[in-house]
Parts: structure tokens; C-alpha cells; sequence
């Protein structure tokens, strides 16, 4: 390839954290070129932010280049000192996308405003001239009504909205290289699959570059043309990306790619990572991987690899490309005739109901206005389930889990738990024995868990506030055997939530909830900020833990690859309504509303084959006409129940017939 843009050689990164020294990035070189979409992918703490962040001079106080060369334009951007000198480059020259749009945002300014001062700051166009283009520029990133929304603030956009945003404030002064730290990780697939294309648009419109950062590789195969993984520091393998995808050579990367769940069969264990990513605060002797794979040779705990080469564009660091070395780490994948290994769940369900929704809405006031999150909506949970909810942000899905657990009362219906009404005002010690018997585990481990306590405590509160123990070495051992079962030392009941990985702390909000021993389980979004490797290791757990327990689960989520390994049966909710219930399988082979179909069309595939050539279809609400053919909840085939009138069932029967015909002839 021609055109280098960038090249970044040996560099090495360093923190003062406490007083000890955290090597971060380590002697890591990288060649951009113009044009381009390089991604970087690897775990949390692998280094790919600070190392893409020190282009740009935003290490934080406490970390420093301490070696090597950043050549951007003939200058060592390594040798920058001054803010001053970074700001001929910052947002000029290299611009960059972070992950969470309202803290990129300044909540007490209007959207325009913000993008309007980055013109004025960087270019010295005068106020008026910098409005017009600023509008101009929510015009490009797809925001509608762009003079309107220029006035708004950013708490009045969506997620989605708030992204394209970000995306706009950092292409307004037209950069060449443009750094996605993650931009799509908290949105939707449907909303991520919109701004992917966006991106790729203001990409050739602007004739920019583009490093993705992301830990997602249906999102890696979607836009990279070339991939480089980082482990501990290092880049150990980069090539192009269908290189990667279809012979990787180091074996992190080959972990990395079995631990997805497409690759999983329900009924098995997910593959993950064992172990944990080497302490950065000591010196790595050897292959940093050594200890994490169960195939190391003797030479990857003694001497550091060199990069062996593959083909002209793909490059590995790892002593198993040696000619001397046998390649003993070829794990095939896994290969199946489509049938499960075991026996679907939901042959062995007894189909005894424990939780019952009966036409529940639930009513919200939003400045002065009455809006419907949930209306009018039914189902069943039966108990040793794992019952998914999947649907966009907004969708009413969090909002059900929470009336479930009477956090938010409901307007309208009924709820059952073991054939009593919950959803009435109940006595105290009713209200005592429903909170034992349901649990919640939530989305970010961090914010739900008390930061300033002990894990010890976090994990016995619910003893303590039910006095669920004989005494304190009772409780003690409760804690204990929660721990263990999560997979957790008890050594770690002394430390604090901030001295753990994002997939240990989920695992504490797992042991707070198994400690009160649940009957059922709400899990809302537990998985969607861990990576790849983790996010298998907490879906193995929750299975186990389902088998072990005899425990139900209410699975919230909008990441529908997760929710097919996972559920037993899944309702599809949009803007409140339930649209479509079927078992998993069912509702994969045969999905029917169009909300479904541009669901499952938007889920990443872990191939840049498929991924770049797949059609997402955008759904339309307009398709409906219920103006006087009103729809109805109907059982169109055995458990396939769908939201449609009676011309549209019609519809959905000759489709259903057509598939079938197809599955036939095939």
C-alpha cells in the first residue's frame, strides 16, 4: 500500500498512578494510510485508546511518550510539548469520536453552539458564517429540521441523535484522519448500522481516514480494510481484514473470534479466554499471551516474539509462525449439522407459569404531557425459562422489568408472580417475600454498585436488609459460597468495585443477587459494555447458574446474536407494544413483522464478506394500515404469536407457507 498519512514507531506509553510506574502502550509501531478505515480491536486495558489517543495529545497529566516517533506530516507529533502546538493538529488536522455522546456534550449549551465554537476556535470564521456552516454540517450527519434542532440542547436527542452530534462537532473543521473511540458500543444495532453507513459516507465526502477503536467484530468486519489487535500494550497482529478474519495467526486473535456468540450452540458453553491480561505495572517477560494460552511453547515465557510475516499485508507476533515451531494451536471451529447438542429447553419445560402480564400499561409524565412507555401488554414466563425482551432504546422493555419488580407502578392490567397479583399494593411481609424471591442484575456494574463500599458489604446488603442470616459467620459464609459461585476468591470481599474489570464486577452484581436466592431473575442489558471474551464468560455463568438453581430469567437486551444463544422463548417490543413472540429458533428462521426482519438484518456478522455486501432493512411504521383493519394479538402457528390485523395475518400465512415450500425443496 502507498500513501502513508501516519506512522507511529516503537512507541512506548507510561503512567505515574500512586507513585508506581504503568507501562500502558509498549513499543508499538503502526503505518495509516490515506484513505484507509484501519480498525483496532482488543480487550478493555488492552492500550488501544491511550495508544490512538496520543496522536491527538490527549494522555491525561499523569501519562507521557516516554519512546518512539508519531510522523504526521513530516513532524514528530511525539515531541509536542505545548498545548499550543497540539492544537495545530487537534480537530484540525486529526479529530476524534468517543464512546459516550453526553460526556463529549456540554449540557449547557445548545448543539449548534457547540459545533458553531469548534469552526470559529479552529478556522476564525466570523459567528454568523460559522451558524450557517455548523447547520449545514447536522444537515450532513442526517439530523432533520437541522435550524430547529441547532437551538435544542443535548438531553432533547436520542442516543443515536446525540452520536451523529458528536460525529458532526468533530468532522466541522473537515480533519483528515478521523479516530472512532467506540461510537457505537451503547446504541441499538439498528441506530449502530445508521451510523456505521454515516461514517463510511462522510468518509469518501471528505476523503478522510478512519481508525475505528471497538471491541465488536461484527462491527470490524462492517468497516475495516485493515485489522490490527492489541494485547497488552501491543499491536500482535495486524493484516487485511478478511486476513484476520479467515486465517488468524496469533492464537489471542484466534480467541478472540471463537469467544463470539455465533459461533455457540444453545446448550453449550460459550468459549472464552481463561485467565486474565498480565499486570502493566511489571516488567512481561516472553509473549504477554503466554499464560492465557493453553498451548504456549517453552520459548513464549523466556523471549519476547518478533512479527513473522504471513503475506505482504499481514504480520503476526507470535513464536507458533517459527519454522521450528509446531502450530499446535489449531482450533477448528465448531462444526454441526444444525441440530443441538442437547436437548432444546424448551422440550424439557413443564410450562408452569411463574410470572403472568395480563394488558399491562404503564403511563409516564414528561413536562406536563402523558405519554404510554408500555401498552397494553401480555405474557407469559414459565418457570426454568430464559424469557428475552429485545428491542431498541425507548422500546418499553427496561420499564416492564421495573413494574415487574414494582420500582415503576403500572396504569392499567395485571401482575401475576406464582399465581398471586403482585401489581396491587401489598402487605409487608408479601412485599418482604417478592423482593427475596426476584432479583434484578443491571447494565453497568459500575454505577450500580456502591463505589465507596467493600465488596462485602455491596454483596450482603440484601441480608442485611432482610435479615436472612442466623449471625455474622452465617452471613459470612453465605457471601462466601456466592463468591465461589460466580467465580470469585473471597480474598476480593476487602477490595472496592473500582479495583476490578468490568466482567469481575458484573460477576459481584450476579453474587448480590444469588445471595438472597431468587426464584426469578430480571437481567437488564447485563452484558452490553463487556467484551467479547467477558461478555461469553457471563453468559456461560448465567446458564450454569440457571441449571444449577432451577432459576428463571427475564433477559433484557438488544444484542439479538446474545439473545438466540441465550433464550428459550423471545418477545420482540417496539414503542411499547409486544409485536412478536416465538421460541428462539423459531423466531430466526421465520421472523414475520418487519420491526423483526430490520431487527435481526442489522445484527453484525463476524465476516467482512457477508457483513459488507448484507442489506439492512429500515423499518417503516407507515407499512401498517390500522385506520379501520385494527390489529389484534394472534397465535398465527404453534407459540408464533404476532401483533397484526386480519390483513396482515393473511400475509404472514403465505409467507409461512412459501418458507416451509422453500425448506422443502432445499
Amino acid at each position: 500500500m502507498e500513501n502513508k498519512i501516519l506512522e507511529v514507531k516503537n512507541i512506548v506509553i507510561k503512567f505515574n498512578l500512586r507513585g508506581k510506574i504503568l507501562t500502558a502502550v509498549r513499543n508499538s509501531s503502526l503505518d495509516l494510510f490515506k484513505g484507509e478505515t484501519l480498525a483496532i480491536v482488543g480487550e478493555s486495558g488492552s492500550g488501544k485508546s491511550v495508544f490512538t489517543k496520543s496522536f491527538v495529545g490527549m494522555l491525561d497529566k499523569n501519562g507521557w511518550i516516554d519512546e518512539g516517533e508519531i510522523i504526521y506530516n513530516g513532524k514528530d507529533l511525539a515531541k509536542f510539548k505545548t498545548e499550543k502546538e497540539w492544537l495545530t493538529i487537534r480537530g484540525k488536522k486529526i479529530a476524534m469520536v468517543f464512546q459516550d455522546p453526553m460526556t463529549s456534550l456540554n449540557p449547557l449549551k445548545t448543539i449548534g453552539e457547540q459545533i458553531r465554537e469548534v469552526i470559529t476556535w479552529h478556522r476564525n470564521t466570523p459567528k454568523d458564517e460559522a451558524k450557517k456552516e455548523a447547520i449545514e454540517i447536522l444537515k450532513l450527519v442526517g439530523i432533520d429540521d437541522a435550524e430547529k434542532r441547532y437551538k435544542q440542547y443535548p438531553h432533547e436527542f436520542s442516543g443515536g441523535m446525540r452520536q451523529r452530534v458528536v460525529i458532526a462537532t468533530a468532522i466541522a473543521c473537515r480533519p483528515e484522519i478521523l479516530i472512532c473511540d467506540e461510537p457505537t458500543t451503547a446504541l441499538d444495532v439498528t441506530i449502530q448500522a445508521q451510523i456505521l453507513t454515516l461514517i463510511k459516507d462522510l468518509q469518501k465526502e471528505l476523503n478522510m481516514t478512519v481508525i475505528y477503536i471497538t471491541h465488536d467484530l461484527g462491527v470490524v468486519a462492517n468497516v475495516a480494510d485493515r485489522v490490527a489487535v492489541m494485547y497488552a500494550g501491543q499491536i500482535v497482529e495486524y493484516g487485511l481484514s478478511n486476513e484476520i478474519f479467515k486465517n488468524p495467526k496469533h492464537p489471542y486473535t484466534k480467541a478472540l473470534l471463537l469467544s463470539l456468540p455465533q459461533l455457540g450452540l444453545r446448550g453449550e458453553e460459550l468459549f472464552y479466554i481463561k485467565g486474565t491480561p498480565p499486570n502493566l505495572y511489571k516488567e512481561i517477560k516472553g509473549d504477554a499471551f503466554a499464560l492465557r494460552n493453553p498451548h504456549a511453547l517453552k520459548i513464549d515465557t523466556m523471549y519476547e516474539p518478533p512479527f513473522f510475516k504471513v503475506s505482504e499485508t499481514h504480520y503476526a507476533k507470535t513464536w507458533m509462525l517459527h519454522e521450528k515451531a509446531h502450530d499446535n494451536l489449531i482450533i477448528e471451529k465448531l462444526e454441526h449439522d444444525g441440530k443441538q447438542k442437547k436437548e432444546d429447553n424448551k422440550n424439557k419445560l413443564k410450562k408452569e407459569v411463574l410470572v403472568s402480564l395480563k394488558n399491562v400499561t404503564v403511563k409516564f409524565k414528561l413536562d406536563g404531557k402523558q405519554f404510554k412507555a408500555v401498552e397494553d401488554v401480555s405474557f407469559d414466563i414459565y418457570k426454568g425459562e430464559t424469557f428475552s425482551l429485545v428491542g431498541e432504546s425507548g422500546s418499553g422493555k427496561t420499564t416492564i422489568g421495573r413494574a415487574i419488580m414494582k420500582i415503576h407502578p403500572i396504569s392499567g392490567g395485571e401482575i401475576y408472580f406464582k399465581d398471586k397479583m403482585i401489581s396491587k399494593k401489598l402487605k409487608k411481609d408479601e412485599i418482604k417475600r417478592f423482593r427475596q424471591s426476584v432479583q434484578m442484575i443491571f447494565q453497568d456494574p459500575m454505577a450500580s454498585l456502591n463505589e465507596r463500599a467493600k465488596v462485602d458489604y455491596i454483596v450482603s446488603e440484601g441480608l442485611y436488609n432482610f435479615k436472612l442470616y442466623e449471625d455474622e459467620l452465617d452471613r459470612k459464609r453465605k457471601v462466601e459460597e456466592a463468591m465461589e459461585e460466580v467465580g470469585l476468591l473471597k480474598d476480593f470481599l476487602t477490595r472496592f468495585p473500582h479495583e476490578f474489570s468490568g466482567g469481575q464486577r458484573q460477576r459481584i452484581g450476579i453474587a448480590r443477587a444469588l445471595v438472597m436466592e431468587p426464584e426469578f431473575i430480571i437481567a437488564d442489558e447485563p452484558i452490553s459494555a463487556l467484551d467479547v471474551s467477558i461478555r461469553a464468560q457471563i453468559i456461560n455463568l448465567l446458564n450454569k447458574l440457571k441449571e444449577e438453581r432451577d432459576l428463571t430469567y427475564l433477559f433484557i437486551a438488544h444484542d439479538l446474536s446474545v439473545v438466540k444463544f441465550i433464550s428459550d422463548r423471545i418477545a420482540v417490543i417496539h414503542k411499547g407494544h409486544i409485536v412478536e413472540l416465538a421460541n428462539s429458533d423459531e423466531l430466526f428462521e421465520n421472523p414475520l413483522h418487519p420491526y423483526t426482519k430490520s431487527l435481526l438484518s442489522a445484527i453484525p456478522i463476524p465476516d467482512p464478506d457477508l457483513e459488507k455486501n448484507k442489506k439492512i432493512l429500515i423499518y417503516d411504521p407507515k407499512v401498517h394500515d390500522y385506520s379501520v383493519d385494527k390489529p389484534k394479538w394472534v397465535e398465527i402457528k404453534k407459540e408464533h404469536f404476532i401483533w397484526a390485523n386480519d390483513k396482515e395475518i393473511d400475509e404472514y400465512l403465505s409467507e409461512l407457507e412459501r418458507s416451509h415450500y422453500d425448506k422443502e425443496i432445499d
